[in-house]
């Protein structure tokens, strides 16, 4: 089975951080994604999907990502439920990010534009692992080792062998 899901879209407000009770970072916020096509008034609609981030990457998230700005999501889909005040049972359905991309520099009206700067920030593994993607900590995408796909612009060398077709 496989519950994964990546977005790209705009905030709609900036992010809410919060602390439980047993002092963990939490942080929400809602993308605005765009849906491929336009309705019938030639209009763009546009999907609010809700997004909750844990411990560091909340904090990180609630530091650095603004109302408007452009940001890349990965995590999985999670639906919950609960009891209101009504008695009445309320689902929500919210993605639970564990990596979150900013795609703008936060000085984008400053730069013309033209300039576009991406980081990355995970959500630190139980095991240890590196929060920023590892690359070492600075959190910037570019440079580092982490992403097997980026392409540097040089051609990859793979032998028939290596290949499972």
């Amino acid at each position: 089975m496989l519950n994964r899901v990546i977005l790209i879209g705009r905030l709609t407000r900036d992010p809410e951080l919060r602390y439980t009770p047993s002092g963990v970072a939490v942080t929400q916020f809602t993308l605005a994604v765009d849906r491929p096509f336009t309705n019938q008034q030639n209009e763009r609609e546009a999907d609010f999907i809700p997004v909750v981030t844990w411990r560091q990457l909340a904090e990180t998230c609630a530091n650095y990502l603004r109302k408007g700005r452009l940001a890349a999501v990965e995590g999985r889909m999670q639906v919950r439920s609960y009891d209101n005040n009504e008695g009445r049972k309320v689902y929500v359905t919210e993605v639970v990010a564990d990596n979150v991309r900013f795609l703008e520099s936060p000085n984008r009206d400053n730069n013309g534009g033209g300039m576009r700067e991406e980081s990355s920030y995970q959500q630190q593994q139980p095991s240890g692992g590196n929060r920023y993607g590892g690359n070492g900590g600075g959190g910037n995408s570019r440079g580092g080792n982490q992403d097997p796909f980026s392409d540097d612009g040089k051609p990859i060398d793979i032998s028939d062998d290596d290949l499972p077709f």
